[in-house]
């Protein structure tokens, strides 16, 4: 997933904060991407409910009081750890037990969305773009080359997508619960595909 890897939870009976991305139909894949995001396939995935935001600083720091669990690498970076600055350099199995202890904190069942959940919930509704906002590269957004000069941008810094999710395919890389499998593409069942057994 790349050095930056953050999270993005997802639970299927929510409270505040969360999104509701609607059930439906989609094309997921890219023929112009990498060999492991082909063949396009169309995928039907339930309705569940998506943080609008990647997680804060502020938020996993609370995880960290109540768990004792050791902070990422960059925690004490200045460039990485202001309180609304998007969590950063969290491994998979933090990402994971962060949201065991939602659930716990909670009682609500949180977890790492799927990659079907969250390439649906990316698309914001979009069919056959690129990108969230469409076919035009990152770079010709506006504003782009002034962002991102010494660490992540605070969370909800852009423009929200047709569903209304925050930083989708920008600012860092986000964890899904699925396994990796190189041709699971070519495979995977057409409704709810939640990644191969192992990987």
């Amino acid at each position: 997933m790349g050095t930056l890897s953050q999270l993005r939870v997802t639970q299927t009976h929510a409270p505040t904060k969360l999104v509701v991305i609607p059930a439906g139909w989609f094309w997921m894949g890219s023929e112009s991407g990498q060999d492991n995001e082909r063949p396009v396939h169309r995928v039907w995935v339930e309705v569940f409910q998506l943080s609008d935001c990647q997680v804060t600083n502020a938020e996993y720091a609370e995880f960290l009081g109540a768990t004792g669990t050791q902070a990422p690498p960059s925690w004490g970076d200045p460039n990485f750890n202001h309180p609304q600055q998007p969590v950063v350099g969290v491994s998979w199995f933090e990402a994971a037990r962060y949201c065991e202890w939602l659930r716990e904190m909670s009682g609500k069942p949180f977890r790492l969305p799927s990659e079907a959940e969250w390439e649906r919930a990316a698309r914001g509704g979009l069919e056959g773009r690129l990108f969230p906002w469409g076919n035009d590269t990152p770079e010709s957004l506006q504003g782009y080359s002034d962002r991102w000069k010494s660490g992540p941008e605070p969370v909800a810094h852009s423009t929200a997508n047709g569903f209304g999710l925050y930083d989708v395919c920008e600012n860092v890389h986000e964890w899904c619960s699925d396994w990796y499998q190189a041709d699971y593409y070519s495979i995977a069942p057409a409704r709810n595909p939640r990644g191969p057994q192992q990987g």
